[in-house]
């Protein structure tokens, strides 16, 4: 055998020698929580992690597997760094900003109210290290979520420079780390989205407002008719139904009321369109916003008819209710009488309690199917079948449950404290005009010509014609 090796062959090596392809490099400034997680999450992800500390020997525990150094040699070592520091600790970065020349600066500090700065962090660190390319990313995510991983709730990384190769640059690492990319534009909108975190529940502000609006209405409304009416005209002190009693009503009112409110907006913008004969124009600014919060409304709802349900279990351990019962009983006794059974009254209350276990289990439904991970797993029709035609049924039983809890009251003028109806019959105004609108958009002839509409159809406008016959 010839000893000479021809040059199309090649040499075989075992796999433990074969060359590896080197880790990219990435540098983090800060060793603190965010630091530390971020850390983790870049070495799972397949990094070679490098912390830049001013303290290199006793910064704390960082994971395994990194490195420590100090500003200047570990900045060396990576084209990307991240500064996991405050904005009051940015001074050290001048005494360094020649080896930041080139590099990726990502921001991901935040500030602890708004407006607390002339300008964003990000561009206060861009003017402060020209030569860079600062990026704004990661801030609204907490140490929790990068340690753990993205979810449902915080999947999403907000990211804006000035350069489309360091925010590309940022965006491969985010996607590698399992998060999704939302491009916000130039670091012109860094002070926006420093102010994400800033904002404490900012859809639940007008649904929370409305909320302890009504709760508060109704309180002091029931008060005044079920305790104060009852002290000043018979001088029996009701007092105690506050606990519960008040509770149990107030409750399931606000809940039908924002139930209805759900709804309420799709059949004004239904109207609107078949007014305007057109799905093109724009909605009002407070139909929009009032669109935009339905899903709190709705959650809120089935968190006061859920209090409602756990109200109404405890009635009959109530000391209030047993008095009254053995009470009831002993003066039959002592009559020597017996109370005959009322059919009428079986059915209407098994009929109350039978529809309110119904509509209660589609209020269920409707919250569980609201969930993210729920309606990911629907399809779109299978969603809008849920939220849309369950929907109306629920707010039926809900109505319907109010309207026999009610009966024949609304006959009595014994229930009109002070000349007032009783709450129920304040609260099914709402729901009651919901669903007779809706009833109206299902007729024949009104849901062809909406449905039409919705599909891009639009009414011509005989004046408009006229004026352009004219003209040409």
């Amino acid at each position: 055998m010839s000893e000479e090796v021809k040059p199309e062959s090649v040499l075989l090596y075992p796999v433990s020698a074969a060359a590896t392809p080197e880790q990219e490099a990435v540098c983090i400034f800060g060793t603190g929580d965010l630091g530390r997680s971020l850390g983790q999450r870049l070495l799972q992800s397949g990094y070679r992690l490098v912390y830049g500390s001013r303290r290199p020997h006793s910064c704390g525990p960082i994971p395994p597997g990194a490195q420590v150094m100090s500003h200047e040699i570990a900045v060396q070592s990576a084209s990307l760094v991240f500064v996991c520091v405050h904005r009051e600790h940015y001074d050290f970065l001048e005494t360094i900003a020649p080896q930041l020349k080139g590099k990726v600066l990502v921001d991901v500090s935040n500030n602890l109210k708004k407006n607390m700065y002339p300008e964003a962090n990000a561009e206060y660190l861009q003017r402060l290290i020209p030569g860079a390319h600062v990026v704004k990313a990661f801030n609204t995510l907490s140490a929790w979520a990068l340690q753990n991983g993205p979810s449902d709730a915080n999947r999403q990384v907000y990211l804006c420079g000035n350069s489309p190769e360091a925010k590309q640059a940022v965006a491969q690492i985010s996607t590698k780390l399992g998060f999704t990319v939302q491009d916000r534009g130039s670091l012109s909108a860094a002070r926006e989205l420093e102010d994400f975190p800033l904002q404490l529940f900012p859809e639940w502000r007008l649904p929370m407002r409305l909320t302890i609006g009504l709760t508060a209405f109704f309180f002091f409304y029931l008060l005044t008719s079920d305790v104060i009416y009852a002290y000043v005209n018979q001088g029996k002190d009701n007092s105690f139904r506050i606990m519960v009693s008040l509770a149990n009503k107030v409750f399931p009112i606000v809940s039908l009321i924002l139930l209805s409110l759900c709804y309420l907006p799709g059949v004004i913008a239904a109207f609107l369109q078949l007014y305007r004969g057109t799905k093109y124009k724009r909605f009002p600014d407070w139909l929009d916003r009032w669109m935009l919060c339905r899903k709190q409304l709705g959650l809120i709802a089935l968190a006061l008819a859920s209090l409602h349900v756990l109200y109404t279990l405890i009635i009959p351990i109530r000391y209030y209710v047993r008095f009254r019962l053995a009470a009831h009983t002993i003066s039959q006794i002592k009559e020597n009488k017996t109370s005959e059974f009322d059919t009428t009254m079986a059915w209407r209350t098994d009929s109350y309690y039978s529809i309110g276990i119904l509509g209660f289990g589609l209020y269920l439904l409707l919250g569980i199917s609201s969930l993210p991970s729920v309606s990911n797993a629907l399809s779109w029709r299978e969603f809008s079948f849920i939220q849309s035609k369950l929907g109306y049924l629920t707010l039926f039983f809900c109505t319907f449950h109010t309207y026999l809890y009610g009966w024949d009251k609304f006959l009595q003028i014994s229930y009109y404290k002070w000349y007032t109806p009783p709450g129920y019959m304040l609260c099914l105004v709402v729901p009651s005009m919901v669903l007779v609108l809706k009833l109206l958009l299902l007729l024949p002839c009104v849901d062809k010509s909406l449905t039409r509409i919705r599909q891009g159809w639009e009414r011509t406008d005989p004046e408009g014609d006229s004026k352009k016959s004219l003209l040409t």
